[in-house]
């Protein structure tokens, strides 16, 4: 999947018109949260490539197939992960040829197959997830609990307003 485009700092953008009150402090708060996910997401990403030598990109789609045993349609992937079928099917090829993912006959459209993870797949793709996991408990360690806790139900108010499921 290509690489998203980088975002600049908090401190480097100027908004288009300048804004005020509480206009203000939102669009701080969205220019924080963005910084805050690119930091965590280059950190994880390096991670992952340093300790497993594959991409995020790879665990995100591997992470989908892992929650569904049974398989996932391409287009039900794509939807998933925000990405195009391409982007989809280059990383599906790689992971098909490494023995990691199979495509198997879909038994509701002849036309169409499904991808799944093989056994080494899920074995895998289960080591990386446990310390994906760690990476991200360290990454928000300088939070406590309670703060956790906090944060994660004001940005689960924000996701239900959004209509995000």
């Amino acid at each position: 999947m290509p690489r998203k485009p980088s975002l600049a700092s908090p401190a480097d953008t100027e908004p288009a018109q300048p804004a005020q009150g509480t206009d203000h402090l939102a669009l701080r708060l969205w220019l924080r949260l963005l910084a805050c996910h690119n930091l965590m997401e280059e950190q994880l990403r390096s991670r992952m490539r340093q300790s497993f030598g594959t991409s995020l990109a790879r665990f995100d789609l591997m992470a989908q197939l892992y929650r569904y045993p049974e398989g996932l349609r391409m287009r039900e992937v794509s939807r998933l992960l925000m990405v195009t079928g391409g982007n989809v099917t280059g990383l599906a090829d790689r992971l098909v040829a490494e023995g990691l993912v199979e495509r198997r006959d879909d038994p509701l459209d002849r036309r169409a197959y499904r991808l799944c993870l093989t056994p080494r797949g899920r074995d895998q793709f289960a080591d990386m997830a446990a310390q994906h996991e760690q990476w991200v408990v360290s990454l928000l360690a300088p939070l406590g609990e309670r703060e956790l806790k906090e944060l994660g139900e004001l940005l689960g108010r924000l996701k239900n307003q959004l209509g995000t499921p």
